[in-house]
């Protein structure tokens, strides 16, 4: 058996400088964000994932992650427990205006990264006030051997729903190139492709839906979080709605039984220990800040992950 996840982890920055000067760069933008409370921050992430493999008896082998701003905070995670040094990082710094990027961790016991590159888009601006371009968080693309087999993966975090879905354009244009590129791979027959991330959009908004067909509309992903969100499983909220924009997509190749990973089975983990204790919020992402208030908790959003059953 072997899992892979993903998880938005809402803001890992290193600690502010002190005292914070307003127009330093570095600030994280997060209210009085000190050491003590990046630490705990570390120590909440890895104990998401020691409750993962607590409950599955594994750790996963490939981890996406959204929310870190730069290499440093990846390097102090996988210092913690329960990585313990023995897993790799693919990052690359974006242009994103927060400063935030997407990240896969891997283990190195397991997975060699053949290769990786950062995508990353600009978008035209038209207001005279605010430059000639916009950009975003860039799209994680990193090829990987398991045993024998080549792993493509794609790591991304689509610009967010605001101002009556302004980006809604962005997510579409980033979204369509992520498919022209699993389309080309099909052609030449590379198959084994994972596509991860917080899209912003749930599974049955049609630009999703569209990423799991060709222009023949012949199927070549799955998205097994379709029937999760069915099924009212979310991994975030918004007001009193319930979303699932953490995601993760297959090829056609994991659904073959001659796949030395084949899948078995999607879940939003949403254990007990990592919710809201605030009666109101019940069922939701303990947080670790609401608005400017620090709540000390783990993340906005719940991690989601697929189990594979390995064949020989």
């Amino acid at each position: 058996m072997e899992l892979f996840s993903f998880y938005n982890v809402e803001n890992l920055f290193l600690p502010d400088p002190q005292p914070v000067h307003k127009l330093d760069p570095t600030i994280s933008g997060l209210r009085n964000w000190d050491e003590r409370k990046y630490k705990n921050k570390l120590f909440k992430i890895g104990h998401v994932f020691e409750l993962i493999r607590e409950e599955n008896g594994i750790l996963p082998f490939i981890i996406g992650l959204s929310e870190v701003s730069g290499r440093k905070v990846l390097e102090d995670l996988v210092q913690t427990d329960p990585f313990n040094a023995s897993y790799g990082i693919v990052h690359y710094n974006s242009m994103d205006e927060r400063k935030v990027d997407v990240a896969l961790l891997y283990d190195k016991n397991k997975i060699e990264v053949v290769d990786s590159e950062a995508i990353t888009f600009f978008f035209e601006i038209t207001d005279k006030n605010r430059g000639s371009y916009d950009t975003t968080r860039d799209v994680l693309y990193s090829k990987m051997k398991y045993k024998k087999e080549i792993l493509h993966v794609f790591v991304a975090h689509l610009p967010s729903k605001r101002e009556k879905d302004i980006n809604k354009p962005k997510r579409d244009f980033i979204l369509n190139e992520i498919r022209t590129r699993i389309l080309n791979m099909v052609d030449k027959a590379e198959e084994n492709i994972i596509l991860c991330g917080d899209f912003n959009e749930n599974p049955d908004d049609e630009s999703l839906r569209k990423m799991l067909y060709d222009d023949a509309k012949a199927k070549v992903m799955e998205n097994p979080f379709e029937h999760l969100f069915s099924k009212g499983n979310y991994s975030t909220f918004h007001y009193k709605s319930g979303l699932l924009f953490d995601q993760i997509m297959l090829s056609e190749s994991f659904f073959s039984k001659d796949s030395s990973l084949v899948f078995e089975h999607a879940e939003v983990f949403r254990s007990e220990k990592i919710r809201s204790r605030d009666r109101k919020l019940q069922g939701r992402p303990f947080r670790t800040y609401a608005g400017t208030r620090y709540l000390g908790g783990y993340s906005d959003h719940f991690p989601v992950f697929i189990r594979f059953r390995t064949n020989k």
